[in-house]
């Protein structure tokens, strides 16, 4: 007899997370495993961050924080968001989390009821499906191919719209394509939306400082699109702050009311230390993070390199985060070293047992023709995994 409840048994496990901890368990029993499956900044929290978590230390940041975050971290997004996406929040539009995906899991369960559709285009990160359906959300998957840059078209968007549409979800730049949405691309979705003002967007920017398109567009900053956008960012990934966990939303005031009411019954605030040192973060010039995107960059163009010389993988060129997607369904219906390979899932097990290179696969992200690596990693290992790659698909 199963006595866990229908939600938690209908949930599907975090993919990511899953590849994670196999690659850990194969390391673990001696094998030389190569893991491009996390999404996490190879780099350590830049030393600044770090001397502001120490002071707060022995400053006595030690009680309980506010449930929607202290007011002087509040103050700093504000001039964050002003000073890099020329959007004009005040604290009372902002909450802070524990990491971007509690920002996200406050948004659902806030604004969704039951049979409310949530438009995603596919990709998508691995967790805004569970998250939409935990919330009673219907996700309804817009596809992309490598061939489209895996991004949606304003007439794409305008065929998926029902009268039970309530939000779209969208990373820029994405999670896991490295796609990046320009402003063109925005005002044209923005005038669909137009006819539509009870939808509302959620903006997941957490890689917008890593960009190598040298522009980045928020479409909250899109004329008539302030008061219906939800803007989630954090520091996790272009400040190397994983383990800190803060994220935080910008949005009109009644939805980030929702989200404090919501988390003030779930976790409260966020850690205090962390907050103190997320000030120091979010004031500092982006300028500071130039050489961890020039690094990530450079593996971009290493990776899509050695990636191009293998036969039967198709690819894009991504405009940012620290991801590629490689399109593998040319491999679909053949034999690999006596390994049928029927879809990417299998694709990507193959890979791990034959090249000992842990990827995930792009089933996780609602396109099952490609994979997912992560080059958050050094360019020695990533040179090393695709030799690996070519020499047990050759």
């Amino acid at each position: 007899m199963n006595s866990l409840s229908d939600r938690i048994n209908n949930l599907s496990t975090s993919q990511t997370l899953a590849m994670a901890a196999l690659a850990r368990e194969l390391k673990a029993q001696g094998k030389d495993i190569i893991s491009l499956s996390l999404g996490e900044p190879d780099f350590n929290t830049p030393d600044f961050i770090k001397e502001a978590a120490k002071k707060a230390i022995d400053e006595n940041y030690s009680t309980y924080s506010p449930v929607d975050g202290y007011a002087e971290l509040k103050e700093a997004i504000c001039r964050k968001f002003k000073r890099d996406n020329n959007l004009d929040y005040k604290p009372a539009n902002i909450v802070v989390s524990t990491g971007a995906k509690q920002s996200l899991y406050n948004i659902a369960q806030c604004m969704l009821n039951d049979g409310d559709e949530v438009i995603l285009p596919a990709p998508y990160w691995v967790s805004y499906y569970e998250i939409i359906k935990m919330s009673g959300g219907i996700p309804v998957e817009v596809p992309t191919s490598v061939e489209s840059d895996f991004k949606i078209t304003a007439e794409q968007l305008e065929k998926a719209i029902t009268p039970k549409t309530k939000m779209i979800w969208y990373s820029s730049p994405c999670n896991p394509s490295g796609s990046v949405y320009s402003r063109e691309e925005f005002t044209a979705i923005a005038k669909v939306l137009e006819k539509y003002p009870n939808i509302y967007v959620v903006a997941d920017e957490i890689y917008e400082h890593i960009n190598f398109s040298g522009t980045f567009c928020s479409i909250a900053s899109v004329p008539g699109m302030f008061e219906r956008t939800i803007t989630v960012n954090g520091v996790a990934k272009a400040f190397a702050m994983t383990g800190w966990r803060i994220g935080y939303i910008g949005a009109p005031e009644f939805i980030a009311k929702a989200c404090t009411k919501m988390q003030g019954q779930v976790t409260s605030g966020a850690n205090s230390i962390a907050q103190r040192a997320t000030i120091a973060a979010v004031d500092a010039d982006p300028k500071v993070l130039n050489y961890m995107v020039e690094a990530f960059h450079k593996r971009r163009d290493l990776v899509v390199g050695l990636i191009k010389e293998i036969p039967g993988l198709k690819i894009n060129v991504p405009g940012g985060a620290f991801y590629v997607f490689p399109d593998v369904s040319s491999f679909f219906g053949k034999t690999l070293r006596g390994t049928l390979i029927k879809d990417a899932t299998d694709f990507s097990m193959y890979l791990l047992a034959e090249a000992n290179v842990a990827t995930v696969t792009g089933d996780a992200f609602g396109n099952p023709d490609c994979i997912r690596f992560s080059y958050a990693t050094s360019e020695e290992l990533l040179t090393e995994a695709m030799r690996r790659i070519k020499g047990v698909l050759s």
